[in-house]
């Protein structure tokens, strides 16, 4: 069985009901999720063993977290070259964060991504819980087990 580790930052607690939903749709499909606070991330270490790694952040003034940007600082000293990937973040009008992340994961850090960012206004408004979980079960087909 294949781990997946899946790391937020949210202020209000939209993007940490994503990422509970994502780890849902990655444990619906057989395989380990961890989710994470991003403050929680403090070394590299902590970001090792894993299968597949998402990053999330809501968007606020048009930037992601500072939490978030220190995960990526720290990502960088970690070898991602072909790990699976994927990004996730809520927003109330604009979106950059997830979108962001995910250049930086898939063109800096150069993984393996899925097929574009996930953005919800909430995960509770308009299929919001069928498409983070629909975006785990997209990670865990990537997976190897």
């Amino acid at each position: 069985m294949a781990k997946a580790l899946v790391v937020y930052a949210s202020r209000a607690g939209s993007t940490k009901k994503i990422a509970d939903l994502i780890a849902e749709g990655i444990r619906f499909s057989g395989h380990e999720a961890t989710v994470i606070k991003a403050g929680d991330i403090k070394k590299e270490g902590d970001l090792q063993y894993f299968g597949a790694y998402l990053f999330g952040s809501a968007t606020y003034h048009g930037e992601m977290m500072q939490a978030m940007k220190t995960v990526l600082f720290i990502a960088e000293k970690v070898n991602f070259e072909g790990k699976v990937g994927g990004s996730f973040g809520a927003f109330g009008w604009s979106g950059e964060a997830p979108e962001r992340i995910y250049d930086t994961m898939k063109n800096i850090y150069k993984m393996d991504m899925v097929s574009g960012p996930l953005m919800l206004k909430s995960s509770t408004l308009g299929g919001g819980i069928k498409m983070a979980q629909d975006y785990g079960r997209e990670i865990a087909k990537k997976m190897v087990i």
